[in-house]
């Protein structure tokens, strides 16, 4: 039997937002879809790009995967790519003007490569996927150096930063930024506090998105 809750969930937004915007509904299905901003976000239940930027439909086109993460470039036939194929179809086909890698507060994918977890298959997917973090946790150093917390925080942020470098080794991304038609941009949401941090691409540093947040510690990640 389909799940009750979405059921239910279904039948308030027909109730809803489906009415309050049918319009909108309607022109997106006659026109098709244009939005100017890709997010490339974590499959964390908690961090749903929609919610958290208020997005209506057709505003926000979303790819997620574990830990919100870039592959580089890569052309073997054999592999599969969502995330590559996914950002080809927004650059290439779409001619989003934003690109942002969502990075979060308490991501599992990201405590699973720091604590070096135990495969949950025999396939270890997770563990091949989220193996691409260790360039950034190389560039942190010595997980020693920092304290539990700290360590996993900034390797979320520095996970975020391989990601932008990552986007710009797909040829039709660096041509789009270098022409000034796309722009690539880090943010990192803390789940229990609510705030959103952008990256300064000219210092590194995650800072309040918004002048009127309740200021965080700073962190600089190049």
């Amino acid at each position: 039997m389909f799940p009750k809750r979405l059921l239910d969930g279904y039948r308030s937004f027909l109730d809803g937002r489906f009415t309050n915007e049918r319009s909108r509904y309607e022109a997106l299905a006659e026109s098709g879809q244009n939005p100017e901003i890709m997010v490339v976000g974590c499959v964390d239940s908690r961090v749903s790009p929609e919610v958290i930027f208020d997005a209506s439909p057709g505003e926000l086109l979303v790819v997620r995967n574990v830990a919100n993460l870039v592959p580089a470039y890569d052309l073997d036939r054999d592999s599969q790519h969502g995330t590559s194929a996914a950002l080809e179809f927004g650059v290439q086909a779409l001619r989003v003007k934003h690109l942002v890698v969502l990075g979060h507060a308490s991501c599992g994918g990201i405590k699973a490569f720091a604590d070096d977890s135990k495969p949950l298959s025999a396939s270890d997917f997770i563990g091949k996927w989220v193996s691409q973090i260790a360039p950034a946790a190389h560039g942190l150093g010595q997980r020693a150096s920092y304290d539990a917390a700290d360590y996993l925080r900034r390797l979320e942020l520095a996970s975020v930063v391989l990601s932008l470098e990552n986007l710009m080794t797909f040829p039709f991304i660096a041509k789009a930024v270098e022409k000034g038609a796309l722009t690539l941009h880090g943010a990192y949401f803390g789940i229990g506090t609510g705030q959103l941090l952008a990256r300064d691409p000219a210092t590194g540093i995650f800072q309040p998105a918004l002048d009127d947040a309740t200021p965080l510690p700073r962190f600089r990640c190049t």
